[in-house]
């Protein structure tokens, strides 16, 4: 092959190599594309996938949040009324304490009436005193035992340190004995205490 030859053939095969690679670069941008497409499409299809599956799991769970909500509505108000009538009951049955709770107190002190009475029949129809004595005092002790069966009992008094919690000093008399000052000499009235409570203070003259 002469010069000539070589420079026309050369001259033929640049044209036909240039016009491949542009063909290839097309075909290559043709693919990419493609591929972009088809990614494009993957994606698109997952996320209408998982927004079917949110819609179809929210569909799911309305139902089951307003069941909880009415069972628990429900519950509310079951508990609401069973209260609200347990406050009425325990009302009821404290009005009805206040009212009858001294019904078995007084109903055991009847005994003791009744011997009063008979107690003041014997002293209309005996000349004997002592007799008449004894009874009553058995009565007082029939009736002071009830008392105490009650958790009512005396207050000691006499030769007591004088308390302000227990007794109420009603006047003061002036002892020789300088150890008896402060102390109670004279109970003018009995005090009683209910349990550890004061019932009733005891009047006293205390010693100065």
């Amino acid at each position: 092959m002469n010069k000539h030859t070589e420079k026309t053939f050369g001259a033929f095969e640049q044209p036909q190599t240039e016009a491949k690679e542009t063909i290839n670069e097309g075909m290559n941008e043709v693919t990419n594309l493609q591929d972009d497409a088809e990614n494009k499409s993957e994606k698109t299809s997952e996320n209408d996938k998982m927004s079917d599956v949110a819609i179809e799991t929210e569909t799911i769970q309305e139902p089951a949040w307003e069941e909880k909500y009415a069972a628990l509505n429900d519950t509310y108000l079951r508990l609401n009324a069973e209260f609200d009538n347990f406050r009425k009951r325990t009302i009821r049955e404290k009005a009805d304490l206040i009212k009858t709770g001294g019904a078995t107190v007084l109903a055991n002190i009847l005994p003791v009436i009744d011997d009063f009475e008979r107690a003041l029949d014997t002293l209309q129809s005996t000349d004997d005193r002592t007799s008449t004595v004894e009874g009553v005092k058995l009565i007082y002790d029939k009736f002071i035992n009830y008392l105490s069966q009650q958790g009512v009992k005396r207050i000691d008094a006499i030769d007591q340190p004088f308390n302000t919690d227990l007794f109420e000093a009603v006047a003061t008399f002036p002892v020789p004995e300088e150890d008896r000052k402060g102390l109670v000499i004279d109970c003018i009235q009995t005090g009683y205490m209910l349990f550890d409570k004061v019932l009733r203070h005891a009047k006293v003259v205390v010693g100065e």
